[in-house]
């Protein structure tokens, strides 16, 4: 049995503002009904903060130190000074066709030798680096360059890491591992990848309706998964939990399509498309520098990637944000996709001049 109701307001965009590291982005999208915008940023953060997982390095072995207040001839930071640095190991999984291997506890030893040279290369020390010990293809260091412990004399140390991964934060208390060995210590486990995450919910127009949603995620990780991997997978969860209640559907909701009001917004994002560059109002020096890319028409800029943007002559982060800005009060953005108007960037200005013909 099926159940017709009303359509629902649905964005058709989603807009990502990423900084320069990949590490902070800030999502947009909109507009939503009216409630709907609190609704999804407040269970899309909560998932975010909570339900990611990432690797972790749980428990250390550093031959010839027994105990994590226990200090080491020729190492100036004592244990616990060491495990603090080990906390802030950055590790990304890659991808891998065994899954079940990825999941994995995965033991990464090394015999650590500091020689005489290195340390006369370092006047009288070697400052021994995350990436000096784990060097292994599963997964990515994003921090190879991070500090672990300094070395004063000459040795060979076996080191061994174990990594899991996880969700959350887990202390070292609670922490349970098979085959655990003597003097292995136990670290807390940070296993969240994501840092902050802040919602907004804004005003959103849709003809003479003012009080529509607009969600806006401001997302920060430490760079294990990206701003924008962090919200897909948040979105997957979401979805499988909500699967489990489709046991109990008898009904199906299908909604209103308003065709003639589809009609109208085709048309009139067809007569913004097709407008010349110049009866927009931007400064004369981002109107010459599009001028002198050979883009004449709305159609033909937005169908451009803000990465291609940049690569034009004499054109700057100042001229890129003033064409953003403009394009967005006019309900478009930069690499949209216009496909299912038969219009691609090789024939765009074809496509424009059969129109306006």
């Amino acid at each position: 049995m099926t159940v017709k109701y009303g359509k629902f307001e649905l964005p058709t965009k989603v807009k990502v503002e990423e900084d320069e590291d990949s590490r902070r982005a800030r999502i947009s999208a909109g507009p939503f009904e009216r409630g709907f915008g609190h609704t999804i940023g407040n269970s899309l953060r909560r998932i975010m903060l909570t339900a990611l997982e990432a690797p972790a390095i749980v428990s250390v072995l550093i031959e010839g130190i027994s105990h994590e207040y226990m200090a080491s001839e020729g190492i100036i930071e004592d244990m616990t000074h060491i495990i603090l640095n080990i906390k802030e190991s950055l590790l990304r999984r890659l991808p891998m066709g065994d899954e079940a291997q990825a999941r994995g506890v995965k033991t990464i030893s090394k015999d650590l030798e500091i020689t005489t040279d290195m340390l006369e290369q370092g006047n009288g020390s070697y400052k021994v680096k995350l990436g000096d010990i784990i060097d292994d293809g599963e997964y990515e260091v994003l921090n190879k360059d991070h500090e672990l412990f300094t070395v004063t004399k000459p040795m060979v140390r076996k080191v061994i890491f174990k990594i899991a991964n996880g969700r959350g934060y887990m202390p070292a208390e609670e922490i349970q591992l098979p085959n655990k060995v003597v003097d292995e210590i136990y670290i807390d486990a940070l296993y969240s990848p994501v840092r902050i995450v802040n919602y907004f919910v804004e005003n959103a127009r849709v003809g003479g309706e003012t009080d529509m949603d607009r969600l806006v995620l401001d997302i920060t990780t430490d760079g294990r998964v990206t701003p924008k991997e962090a919200l897909t997978f948040a979105t997957q969860i979401a979805n499988l939990h909500f699967s489990v209640f489709d046991e109990m559907r008898f009904q199906t909701i299908s909604y209103e399509e308003e065709i003639e009001e589809q009609e109208a917004d085709k048309d009139t994002l067809l007569g913004k498309l097709y407008l010349k560059i110049n009866e927009i109002e931007l400064s004369v020096r981002s109107t010459n520098c599009l001028q002198q890319a050979n883009i004449d028409t709305i159609a033909e800029l937005v169908i451009m990637p803000e990465s291609d943007m940049l690569k034009f002559r004499n054109f700057g982060k100042k001229s890129l944000n003033e064409i953003k800005a403009k394009l967005d009060e006019m309900g478009l953005y930069l690499g949209m996709d216009l496909s299912k108007y038969g219009v691609t960037r090789e024939n765009v200005k074809e496509k424009v001049k059969e129109l306006v013909d």
